[in-house]
């Protein structure tokens, strides 16, 4: 199979969606599939043998790591021409992506499109409710021209076909147990993420550090009086704000980690905490869950998939701080129960490898493809959410 992906971000920039593209693309090369990617900025060329092409870019000020960039169409087309995919996938398509939503079906190419971003959800969460309708219609005549759409998580696809989002299936995420595992654990990494007070309840959160994330909700643990260690592991735009937030609390902000590093985090932590609730799965739970922790984390978001109440961890009240801090403060109570919810998680992700994902994934593609196109065109008349 040759497929042709379109990205809104990729390397160097690490997050869910690139994670899960650098995984995919590892899959493809071991399958003998043939891919190319198209982004608007990246530090390589290649990645596994997928070919990346990538256009002039301005970086965005205010989110590191995103850029934006206006691609010719015309060139576009030209190399999609040369490669003959068989389909093209779109992943999280905003702006970027439309240039190939747009060539597709100039050449009559089957598109599936990913739905990876809850912004509907993080303006509501922001503050600007009001932009949550008019960003749902832009992303539903995006997605209705796609011939299949997919969803990381059942509850974001349910959300999506109550948004009038058509041919919704889920793509899942797997998860890579030789590294994020228990035995990952190191004693230095305790004592680096607990300020060297290896003994008290060490709780983590890992995940980019902005406004959409609540990070700031964790303050309510300190002021609640638990005997706790928090470690805060990533980056983002309002770092230097929850410093400011947590000064004074016993809290470690580590900036971002990545390889060995992270994995000895994730299993050096007693809980991991997670008050987001606008995420269409959070990769970073099931990272957590491989690593033998309990996840708590609100009623709302692709989480809940995976994080069962009771078992695998606890659920809070989305819209309830106080929620929350009781969840965290039954499991410091209960030890015991803390410790066979992290057995539970590691029982509960034992069969979701990326391999089957994958498999999963190409058996789609295969039916689009069989399928052929539909006879949709994108209105660029209004391209924007706000019009």
């Amino acid at each position: 199979m040759r497929i042709a992906y379109f990205t809104e971000v990729f390397l160097p920039k690490i997050d869910g969606v690139v994670n899960t593209l650098l995984r995919l693309f590892d899959y493809l090369e071991k399958s003998d599939h043939e891919s190319i990617l198209f982004a608007p900025h990246s530090s390589v060329s290649t990645v596994s043998s997928t070919r990346v092409v990538t256009f002039p870019s301005i970086p965005l000020v205010i989110y590191p790591g995103y850029y934006v960039s206006f691609p010719s169409t015309k060139k576009i087309k030209g190399i999609l021409e040369e490669f003959q995919p068989d389909i093209i996938h779109l992943i999280n398509p905003v702006y970027f992506d439309l240039r190939g939503l747009n060539t597709a079906k100039q050449l009559g190419i089957p598109v599936v499109a990913s739905y990876q971003t809850d912004f509907p959800g993080y303006a509501s969460t922001l503050g600007l409710k009001f932009l949550e309708d008019p960003i749902w219609r832009y992303f539903r005549k995006i997605h209705n021209c796609a011939e299949l759409n997919l969803a990381p998580s059942n509850p974001t696809r349910i959300q999506m076909i109550e948004h009038g989002i058509e041919r919704v299936h889920v793509w899942s995420r797997g998860i890579d147990t030789n590294k994020f595992s228990p035995q990952k654990k190191t004693s230095e990494m305790r004592n680096r993420l607990s300020g060297d007070e290896p003994d008290k309840p060490l709780l983590i959160y890992v995940g980019r550090l902005s406004p959409e994330k609540r990070v700031e909700w964790l303050k309510a643990l300190f002021d609640a009086g638990l005997d706790i260690r928090l470690a805060l592991v990533g980056d983002g735009p309002i770092r230097q704000l929850l410093e400011l937030q947590f000064a004074n609390t016993p809290s470690v902000f580590t900036g971002f980690l990545q390889g060995e590093e992270l994995y000895q985090a994730y299993a050096s932590a007693d809980i991991f905490v997670f008050p987001s609730k606008n995420e269409t799965l959070g990769n970073v739970v099931l990272e957590a869950m491989a690593s033998g922790l309990p996840v708590i984390a609100p009623t709302e978001g692709g989480q809940i998939d995976h994080v069962i109440h009771g078992k695998t961890g606890l659920l809070f009240d989305a819209d309830d701080v106080e929620s929350l801090v009781a969840a965290v403060r039954y499991l410091l109570e209960h030890d015991e129960v803390r410790k066979h919810m992290g057995y539970a998680s590691l029982e509960h992700l034992s069969t979701i490898t990326w391999s089957n994902i994958s498999d999963k994934l190409m058996t789609d593609y295969e039916q689009t493809i069989r399928n052929g196109p539909i006879i949709h065109q994108l209105d660029q008349s209004h391209p924007h959410p706000l019009i």
